[in-house]
């Protein structure tokens, strides 16, 4: 299983520039057990870049990811370490961000630039009922859209057993690229097709929150530089996402 080696007593490499994501040789089934060959053989990236409140320390959050393609999905697998899940609000479109919840953030052509009313890129909010949330463009009235996009990620996550403060979740994405509208029912709403040479504008984080109004810590794959003394760009920018690149081989 994925999880023989909790802890990270394997080495993990340092977040590169650009990485390259193997494809699956075997479609992954998203039920949250990693137990598939292709998990086995792909590369653990850490998931330990400070964007928001405190360092937590280890036992309170840790994680790492992998990542997979083939031409419907990109895969993502997160191995978590959070001695308390939390999920405060019912309502899957309030204060999400305040709760336990992974962030995955997709820029399908990786050209960066501002998405946070827009479908330029996502930034997808997997609450631990697996909904799926983002921002879509303001309301009539100039209110903030905040919208369900579960049609785009279908997600499960398990404990590990013996080690019940760790979590594997895995999630199957599809790709949309600048041209969604929403209602997401809209006919012209096509995922795309994924290739060998395609780059995308990826990044991943953790929203950590211990039973306070607040989440107490955040989490990202890559390190962000300040502006005026904030990190939390992710969802506002995405010329602070990395870039993935799909490949057939090492």
């Amino acid at each position: 299983m994925i999880y023989g080696c909790l802890g990270f007593c394997s080495p993990l490499l340092a977040q590169a520039e650009t990485v390259q994501v193997l494809k699956a040789k075997q479609p992954i089934t998203i039920d949250g057990k990693a137990n598939e060959d292709d998990w086995l053989r792909s590369q653990w990236w850490p998931l330990d870049k400070h964007i928001l409140g405190e360092n937590p320390q280890a036992d309170d959050f840790s994680g790492r990811y992998k990542l997979l393609w083939e031409h419907d999905y990109l895969y993502l697998l997160a191995e978590i370490t959070d001695d308390m899940l939390f999920d405060q609000f019912a309502n899957p479109l309030e204060r999400y961000w305040d709760d336990d919840c992974l962030e995955v953030f997709i820029d399908e052509d990786a050209s960066g630039g501002e998405h946070q009313f827009n479908f330029n890129a996502f930034a997808y909010h997997i609450a631990l009922d697996n909904q799926v949330a983002d921002i879509g463009p303001n309301n009539a009235d100039g209110s903030t859209n905040f919208v369900l996009l579960n049609e785009h990620v279908n997600s499960r996550w398990l404990r590990v057993p013996q080690h019940p403060n760790n979590i594997i979740w895995e999630l199957a994405i599809s790709i949309y690229d600048e041209t969604f509208t929403l209602p997401v029912s809209n006919p012209d709403n096509k995922k795309l097709r994924l290739n060998a040479g395609k780059t995308l504008g990826f990044m991943l984080a953790y929203c950590d929150n211990d039973g306070s109004k607040e989440r107490e810590h955040f989490i990202g794959s890559h390190s962000i530089k300040a502006v005026n003394g904030d990190k939390n760009l992710g969802y506002i920018d995405a010329s602070v996402f990395g870039k993935i690149t799909l490949v057939n081989k090492p």
